[in-house]
């Protein structure tokens, strides 16, 4: 089983890497800083391939997939999961930036991810992708514009690729974590419900993903809470949401 995995250096990509390793996939590992992979890797089993790559530069990740593709003979499953999460308020000019760049990381960096294995995969017939996005992505709050927007738009591009790709055997799987513990949710300044040990996750997420499963959200009490958020009216979910406090912002 040979796994590729963006945004790997920590967090959930660090710890999915760990997980596929100790259920013997070789692993290609992207992240910006190579020394940081180096040192995760040396504490896997088996042997593995590191990029450091930045997921926001297509060629780069064109090159490293066609690479990892080389080393191993073809990828079976692709963890789109880097991402970025910053307070934005569209009402500050110095937060358009902000908010480029967590639709640069979270959406578009998700197709230069999987841009090069798709034609290799439905050439063999089988493979699957796996989009890390988010419950965040089911209605939008206060202060993560961007996040939120990012988020839904992740998974709206999963979900086309997904039946796109139906009828040629490559699969197609959306994850949506709901909290969980990780730096990029150390610093949010609200309650959050069901919070997950990342590892916890991990192991949970490479289930779904080898069952095959379309769309999950982890831990499963978001989803029931999802599944809620879309049916409450807009007054009743302005009125329960609008004095959530607000992610930090990056210009702030």
């Amino acid at each position: 089983m040979n796994v590729f995995i963006t945004g790997a250096s920590s967090g959930i990509g660090a710890d999915l890497a760990r997980e596929f390793a100790a259920r013997g996939a070789t692993l290609g590992l992207v992240a910006r800083r190579r020394e940081v992979l180096e040192e995760l890797v040396a504490t896997l089993p088996g042997k593995h391939h590191i990029y450091a790559a930045d997921v926001t530069d297509k060629v780069a990740m064109r090159d490293a997939g066609a690479a990892f593709d080389a080393a191993t003979g073809g990828a079976d499953i692709v963890i789109a999961n880097a991402g970025i999460s910053v307070g934005v308020l569209t009402e500050y000019f110095e937060d358009l930036d902000a908010f480029a760049d967590v639709f640069n990381t979270n959406v578009m960096a998700m197709a230069h991810t999987f841009h090069p294995f798709i034609t290799p995969m439905r050439e063999r017939k089988r493979g699957t992708l796996v989009g890390i996005a988010s419950v965040a992505g089911i209605r939008g709050l206060p202060g993560s514009e961007a996040y939120c927007a990012s988020k839904a738009a992740a998974i709206s591009y999963c979900e086309s690729l997904r039946v796109e790709l139906k009828k040629t055997g490559v699969k197609v799987s959306t994850i949506c974590p709901g909290f969980i513990k990780t730096p990029l949710t150390a610093k949010n300044p609200y309650s959050m419900p069901f919070l997950m040990e990342s590892r916890d996750f991990a192991r949970q997420c490479a289930d779904a993903v080898l069952a095959g499963t379309s769309y999950t959200v982890i831990p499963w009490q978001m989803g029931v809470v999802a599944k809620l958020l879309r049916l409450l009216p807009n007054w009743l979910f302005d009125k329960a949401f609008g004095n959530r406090p607000y992610k930090p912002r990056r210009n702030a």
